[in-house]
Parts: structure tokens; C-alpha cells; sequence
């Protein structure tokens, strides 16, 4: 780990990964606003790329953030018969300030820093078991922070969000 002073994103992001003793790689890049765009700037990373999605029900009360290989697609019909939670949209742009503190584009689990009132569960792809770290942008999408997945579950369950894995992509 370097001086975290000078990575993009906020400093609460780096700040809970020092706290916790999780080492991770940083790398700056231009601006990735999805997540094809981003395995293009990370093809030099030993990581996973991960696409995350962010989802609130009908009533607006629960959310979901849900992580998959940047490769997958996910089906929302498909998502809300796993969930089991009736419609599920997109959430909103104020949702995504509110809850996870960033913005359309740059959504990321490291965002749980912010979720205070650990209103998101998370759904993990069962496929990111398959690699040693992740890569998420923090909060920003001109950077990348690649992470081992047990430290990301450790990051998880110190933010106070509930978690699972499945078989969410396809």
C-alpha cells in the first residue's frame, strides 16, 4: 500500500481498507463509465473485473447491489424471480449519493463505506470464487483497486451489509 493521499476516490474508501489491514493495487486510468470499458484500461490487472449494478425494489425500502464478471449480463426478470422481492428497478442517482456515496458509472461494494443504515445486501456472482482478487473502481471511475476476495468479504461484513453468493449472472 502507498500513501493514500493521493488516490482518487474518497479517503473513507482507503481509510476503512488501512483500518482493516487490507492490502490492495491501485492503477489510474482514464475515465471508464462502464464496465467494458474498464477491462479495456485493466487488462494489466491481475484481477477479476467485476460489473456492479444497483437495484432498489417497488416500494423503494430494500436495495440491492449485485456484482458479476464484466462479461455477464444479467437479466432483471431473471434477478427478480431469484430475489423474490416483486419488480426491481435501477436505482436512482440520488439513491446511489445516498447509499453508496458515488455515482452512475463508478458504483462499486467499496461504497458500502458510506451505507450507514446497512440498507444494500449485496449479491456476489458465484463465478468471482473463481479468482484471486477483484477489481473495483473506488468510487471513481478514473482508477481501479484490486482487491483479494477475502478481504473483500472481510471489507463487506465490517461495513455491516448482509451478503450471498448465487449464481446471479445469465
Amino acid at each position: 500500500m502507498s500513501d493514500t493521499m493521493h488516490h482518487l476516490g474518497p479517503a473513507e474508501i482507503y481509510e476503512k481498507l488501512t483500518a482493516l489491514h487490507i492490502p490492495f493495487d491501485y492503477h489510474e486510468h482514464p475515465p471508464a463509465p462502464t464496465a467494458a470499458v474498464a477491462a479495456t484500461y485493466w487488462s494489466d490487472i491481475d484481477a477479476g473485473y467485476c460489473k456492479n449494478l444497483f437495484f432498489r425494489n417497488h416500494k423503494g425500502n430494500k436495495h440491492f447491489l449485485v456484482v458479476i464478471a464484466h462479461n455477464q449480463s444479467l437479466g432483471i426478470k431473471s434477478l427478480e424471480q431469484k430475489l423474490r422481492q416483486g419488480k426491481i428497478t435501477f436505482a436512482s442517482g440520488w439513491r446511489l449519493e445516498k447509499y453508496l456515496g458515488t455515482t452512475t458509472g463508478a458504483i462499486s461494494p467499496l461504497g458500502l463505506v458510506f451505507d450507514e443504515w446497512h440498507n444494500i445486501h449485496l449479491f456476489l456472482d458465484e463465478a468471482l470464487s473463481n479468482y484471486d482478487k477483484l477489481a473495483f473502481h473506488p468510487n471513481d471511475n478514473r482508477a481501479a483497486v484490486a482487491i483479494a476476495l477475502n478481504d473483500l468479504l472481510r471489507f463487506i461484513d465490517a461495513c455491516g451489509n448482509s451478503r450471498e453468493f448465487g449464481a446471479w449472472a445469465g
